[in-house]
This record gives structure tokens, sequence and C-alpha cells, in this order.
């Protein structure tokens, strides 16, 4: 019985690689000196977010230089250090 318990609760704990969620938003301001962005985004459903505008780091694998104020984007959002950070952003069409 404990073995059906501890499986059933790790088939229904979702993996950090599984949690990955797109938003979009659109870019407010880029600050590539300091590796931030913000957005005025949509609901970010995987961290209970409300739709709102803030800035986001950005991790080393994101370039800002493409960017610019009111680009549509979708991005993706993983914690680190306590903190939200931006480690994907796409421009939209």
């Amino acid at each position: 019985m404990k073995n059906w318990i501890l499986m059933g609760a790790l088939i229904c704990a979702a993996p950090a690689w599984a949690a990955v969620e797109w938003t979009r938003g659109s870019i407010v301001k880029v600050e590539p000196d300091k590796a931030r962005v913000t957005l005025k985004h949509r609901r970010i459903k995987s961290i209970g977010m409300e739709a709102m505008t803030m800035p986001f780091k950005v991790t080393d694998g994101v370039t800002l230089a493409p960017f610019k104020v009111g680009d549509r984007v979708r991005f993706t959002v993983v914690e680190r250090d306590d903190h939200l950070v931006i480690d994907a952003l796409e421009k939209l069409k």
C-alpha cells in the first residue's frame, strides 16, 4: 500500500522540466547593461502570478540587443535564488 501512495505522489508531482510555460507580453523597457527587461505580461498560471507590468532579470543565455520597446514577445520564467528570471525570450510576429 505504501508503494502505491508514494508512486501516486510521484506521478502527481510535476517535475521542474515539465513546468515550462510560455507567456505573452510586450516590452515596456529594455536595460541590456543591467540584464533586465520590463514586461507588461499576461497571467503566468504556473506560478500563480496575475497579469501586470514588472521588471525581470534575464539569464546569461538571453540577449536583449535585438529587442525594443513595444515589441510583442513570448517568454518563460524560472525561479533562481528566490527571484523570477526570464530564461527564454522571443519576438512574436
